[in-house]
């Protein structure tokens, strides 16, 4: 599943990151990296972006970025 299908307030691990270069850079920058526990809180007004709650930070993420985001619910 990718980060953008995840339900908002649910807990989920990220289990692969598939994105460009220039924006891998970004991705591992805030935090976001193989492992981490990410929870979607919600999405602006228009869809997108959608804010996600990552080591204790508020981060928003386009749906372009989270399709390529792999994660796994926590059970």
């Amino acid at each position: 599943m990718t980060l953008s299908e995840t339900e908002f307030g649910k807990k989920y691990i990220v289990v692969k990151i598939d994105v460009s270069d220039s924006i891998k850079r970004r991705i591992f920058d805030i935090g976001l990296t193989k492992g981490s526990l990410v929870t979607p809180l919600y999405c602006s007004f228009l869809g997108e972006p959608t804010a996600y709650l990552i080591r204790g930070a508020v981060i928003a993420l386009r749906d372009d970025e989270t399709k390529r985001i792999f994660v796994k619910p926590v059970s």
